[in-house]
């Protein structure tokens, strides 16, 4: 394969990217494909995620999204069962009222159903709800190790596209027959389409100004690390009303605790102070309603930020008029969770056959 002229470009070896590059080789694998990235595969977002695939979507759109992503990861896994993808138990707090809610954005295949408080300590959780709470099990829960997940996938994908890592794009060129990409090394690499998948580097100045107009904000994230090691068999336990979690990694020796941080408008390049003093009152506020003896433990964690649509569903959209050119991404904070559906919209959205349904995607 020439890498001067390519059919596909896709820009970004996250998560996403990798599983665009491999949604459009196996769609089409006639079809000449490089994936592109400013610095190494999973070493943006995807190092920092903490992979948490549950069965819920906020919108139908995201719910259909949802279910595609989980029988993908379930067939994803009977396929190469190395891959680095485990399942959890999960457990759902959430005040009494919001049952009707929790139902709506739950898939059915969740199986939500409510139980004494009491079994969140049996099945080795910490979590001590507050008595105006209830308590619901739900299935279909797995986290997985993102960066390894991507490198494996990338790793499998290589005998089938190029890789250029360490390679900046410095310009963005859309033309009527082609797209013209620049790069930090002095080349130009020429590709029928290019895809877009930068997770928050939208201001990057190789293409700011042809996404801002979609309307997306970068999000700080926070997740801390609580130092005491988690039961083997611990489960997840979500925070509906809060929009936070807990997640045991036994293989790390610690627990995850995430939380809705509020600050937006940030620049990933950044972030580099680390965890500061308000991220820990805040999260220490949070879960010291419900694991007050964790929340003291609450010292350490991991800073980033993603990029969040003004829909609360992801951003697939072509960004030129002959649609050569696609944005895939704004997440929400679900890059792994979604990234297979947006795989399969991306590849619709390029015009290539060979989805499930009718040569292209059931979304």
């Amino acid at each position: 394969m020439s890498l001067q002229s390519v059919d596909i470009a896709v820009v970004g070896a996250g998560i996403a990217g990798v599983a665009i590059a491999r949604e459009v080789t196996r769609r089409d694998p006639g079809s000449s494909v490089v994936v592109v990235e400013r610095d190494a595969v999973a070493t943006g977002a995807s190092r920092r995620s903490a992979g948490l695939h549950f069965p819920r979507g906020t919108t139908p759109r995201v719910r259909r999204m949802t279910s595609y992503s989980q029988d993908y990861y379930r067939a994803l896994r009977q396929q190469i069962p190395r891959l680095p993808i485990h399942d959890r138990d999960m457990y759902l707090v959430a005040a009494r009222e919001s049952e009707a809610r929790l139902r709506e954005v739950h898939l059915p295949e969740a199986g939500l159903t409510a139980v004494d408080p009491l079994e969140l300590s049996v099945a080795g959780s910490p979590v001590v709800p507050p008595t105006d709470s209830g308590v619901w099990s739900a299935a279909g829960c797995q986290y997985a190790d993102v960066p390894a997940l991507t490198r494996a996938l990338a790793r499998e994908l290589r005998p089938d596209a190029g890789f250029l890592e360490g390679v900046r794009v410095t310009a963005v060129i859309p033309g009527t027959s082609a797209v013209t990409l620049r790069t930090g090394t002095g080349d130009t690499l020429t590709a029928g389409q290019v895809v877009l998948a930068p997770g928050p580097w939208l201001r990057d100045p190789a293409w700011h100004a042809l996404v801002e107009p979609l309307g997306a904000r970068v999000k700080k994230i926070v997740a801390l690390h609580i130092e005491q090691p988690p039961e083997p068999d611990a489960p997840v336990v979500v925070f509906h009303d809060e929009d936070a979690f807990l997640l045991p990694l036994p293989h790390a020796g610690h627990w995850l605790f995430s939380y809705t941080c509020r600050e937006w408008d940030v620049d990933p390049d950044e972030l580099r102070a680390g965890v500061l003093p308000r991220d820990l009152a805040e999260a220490r506020e949070v879960l010291g309603r419900y694991a007050p003896e964790l929340a003291a433990r609450c010292v350490s964690g991991r800073v980033f930020c993603d990029a969040y649509s003004s829909t609360k569903e992801p951003q697939i959209r072509p960004l030129d008029p002959e649609g050569r050119l696609v944005f895939a991404g704004a997440a929400n904070g679900s890059g792994y969770r979604l990234a297979p559906a947006v795989a399969a919209e991306t590849a619709d959205l390029l015009g290539l056959l060979g989805g499930p349904a009718n040569g292209r995607s059931t979304l």
